[in-house]
């Protein structure tokens, strides 16, 4: 199994019904604006997570943690129903241990080129779910200097990474604003399901 893509799978209700999810999670780990640690530069998305490991970045570097930096506190639980999609769609035996949610607002919001590297274990497949406006995705091969293509990905639409791909750098050039009308206030979040730590049994 590779990357596939599963265009606008979710409808509008159960878009909504994970928006309402998100927003409640905010409000227990509140967005962060964390910064690069190299340059000390600040991202041009905000992050928060849910599960028993939340992936964070600041001048000593990208890693996980079990706690929200800013109130200390751990992260809220990752709800059943992201739960339930991870099973159906991965089809892997070992539950996420967090679940990234990137809020992508204007036209300056972007991801660089980069590949998700900072797990024990590259066994288990990401799970991505795009809610909101239309995402202009980048998808590369295993090495940076490899060949690109880019595509819209749309609001439910939902992404699996497995297999070779799970190490395929990617990213995000921009967001065609004003696309969807799901978030009051525009943007897109991007939910990525991940396992963490090498499962034991």
């Amino acid at each position: 199994m590779g990357f596939r893509l599963l265009p606008d799978h979710l409808n509008r209700e159960d878009q909504q019904a994970l928006l309402d999810l998100v927003m409640a999670l905010a409000q227990e780990a509140p967005f962060t604006r964390y910064v690069m640690p190299r340059t000390g530069r600040p991202f041009s998305i905000d992050m928060t997570n849910a599960g028993s490991q939340g992936w964070i970045a600041d001048r000593s570097g990208y890693r996980y943690s079990p706690v929200q930096p800013v109130t200390g506190r751990p992260w809220p639980a990752i709800p059943a129903t992201l739960l339930d999609l991870w099973h159906t769609h991965t089809g892997y035996p070992h539950e996420p241990e967090c679940c990234l949610i990137n809020h992508y607002r204007g036209e300056g919001a972007r991801l660089s080129l980069h590949r998700d590297e900072d797990e024990e274990t590259f066994d288990a497949p990401i799970l991505n779910i795009s809610l909101g406006d239309t995402a202009v995705f980048r998808l590369g091969g295993p090495k940076r200097t490899d060949p690109t293509r880019s595509f819209p990905v749309t609001s439910g639409s939902i992404m699996i990474f497995a297999g070779p791909s799970r190490l395929f750098y990617h990213g995000v050039d921009r967001l065609r604003v004003g696309s969807s009308q799901l978030l009051p206030d525009g943007g897109r979040l991007n939910l990525t399901l991940r396992r963490v730590t090498r499962p034991t049994r």
